[in-house]
């Protein structure tokens, strides 16, 4: 018999979905294939792989003479402010804090070697992000990420991959540097802090082929205990602290004593690697997470970048220098994290920080040393997508991956990549094969190549 139509106002069997919650239109969660449950454990493992740089960076700091408590409460609103916007304004999973390689750069050389205010040094990475501010505006930052060709693109995820695990590597002291050589030798496996992380990496990769949700939390639980008895977690007196007042740093910048011509060789020297570190995390992070498009670009990739602009100015005129995106993001990727609901929960992590700051030390570096060799051993499978068939693209993706690990420097290994390419492809008789706009991006590669000489 043919079916009829229900007359009006009767009930049927079709359920109708309910309608989304605020959360769920603001992140999309389901939409990108993930859960809310999902979020929470990656905001969490981003936050634990992380929350070192509350320890490290103001230690960097107070040693260029800036006051240690007010440089801890001060990046630490930064750290959760910054993440905070990745997470609402871009959608995406990252941690956004002070870059380690900024911030060195400020404390041993600009403070350290020049004897320039600390105030002023500020000043200089202020105007690196009116710059990177200035060409998100004009597009210019998207731009050249999309003309980036697509084996440096996987070449990148492959350096990167190769950098966090020798961070890893370092933090678990399993390598260490030869000062005689200038390279890397093996360190005293027998030490605690080895043993723990190379046992922290065995129960991680475990973990993660049972597929057993929260492996990286689990690890860094576990480490962290077992390192209580052996003396590599140190234990605070107290978890709770009131954190100190950031007053003596808020707006203490030196912004046009920044300006004078001898220091534009810094600006530009942290405009081109935090450029270049912001885009390649930006694109090997969000690769892992699943979040590229067919030609490896981020859709949508301009709301990042204004958000790593706004917090490489207000950053620094809080006291918390270089903000980026962090490495450790990628902590995230892996627990299967893909929007920026993630980053909201590392940002609650961050701003219970304020309250216990000395929780951030109880974490020793053997805890996070196994997660971060895992998750850099796993993106090295990022390369078996490079043609390397072809020299002209084999060589400068072996160049990205290589001088990254080199020059212990992740924004100048894509600029040797990003150089290379444009060489090889010409000199072989294939320059229709380079964009005209990278032919520009060469003059100010050029340079930052000439301030790095000695």
């Amino acid at each position: 018999m043919p079916t009829t139509a229900p007359p009006p106002g009767e009930q049927t069997d079709a359920v109708t979905p309910p309608p989304a919650s605020p959360v769920e239109r603001l992140f999309g969660v389901r939409d990108r294939g993930s859960s809310h449950r999902t979020e929470l454990v990656a905001g969490a493992s981003m936050f634990m792989a992380a929350a070192y740089a509350v320890v490290v960076v103001p230690g960097q700091l107070a040693s260029a003479g800036v006051p240690h408590g007010a440089a801890t409460t001060a990046v630490i609103i930064a750290i959760a402010l910054a993440t905070l916007a990745m997470g609402l304004v871009a959608n995406l999973p990252f941690v956004v804090a002070p870059g380690l390689g900024g911030v060195a750069l400020i404390a041993f050389t600009i403070v350290g070697q020049d004897h320039a205010p600390w105030d002023t040094a500020l000043g200089m990475v202020f105007w690196s992000g009116v710059a990177f501010l200035l060409l998100t505006l004009f597009g210019i930052r998207d731009l050249v990420t999309r003309l980036m060709p697509i084996n440096l693109k996987y070449a990148i995820s492959g350096g990167l991959g190769l950098y966090i695990a020798l961070i890893g590597f370092r933090d678990a002291d399993l390598v260490v540097g030869n000062a005689d050589k200038a390279a890397l030798s093996v360190g005293d496996l027998s030490q605690p802090t080895a043993l723990l992380a190379l046992g922290g990496l065995l129960l991680l990769t475990a973990l993660a082929a049972r597929k057993v949700p929260g492996a990286f939390l689990i690890t860094i639980a576990a480490v962290t205990l077992v390192g209580v008895p052996l003396g590599v977690t140190d234990v605070p007196d107290s978890l709770f602290s009131a954190p100190d007042s950031p007053g003596p740093l808020l707006f203490h910048i030196d912004i046009l004593g920044a300006l004078k011509p001898e220091y534009f060789p810094y600006i530009f020297a942290f405009f081109v690697s935090e450029f270049f570190s912001m885009t390649g995390t930006l694109l090997a992070v969000s690769g892992r997470a699943g979040l590229l498009d067919k030609d490896g670009n981020i859709p949508g990739s301009r709301r990042p970048f204004l958000v790593d602009s706004v917090s490489v100015m207000g950053g620094s005129a809080v006291g918390a220098p270089s903000m980026t995106a962090y490495l450790e993001s990628s902590a995230a990727a892996d627990a299967g994290g893909k929007t920026g609901l993630a980053s909201v929960w590392a940002a609650c992590g961050f701003a219970l920080l304020l309250l216990v700051t000395p929780f951030a030390t109880l974490i020793p570096s053997a805890a996070t040393a196994p997660v971060l060799m895992y998750i850099g051993l796993n993106m090295l499978g990022a390369l078996r997508n490079v043609d390397f068939k072809d020299p002209t693209n084999a060589v400068p993706a072996a160049l990205t991956v290589a001088t990254t690990l080199f020059f212990g420097n992740f924004g100048t290994g894509i600029a040797t990549g990003l150089a290379a390419h444009v060489l090889v492809k010409t000199v072989s008789g294939r320059v229709r094969e380079v964009p005209w706009p990278l032919w520009i991006v060469m003059i100010p590669l050029g340079y930052y190549f000439y301030t790095l000489v000695p």
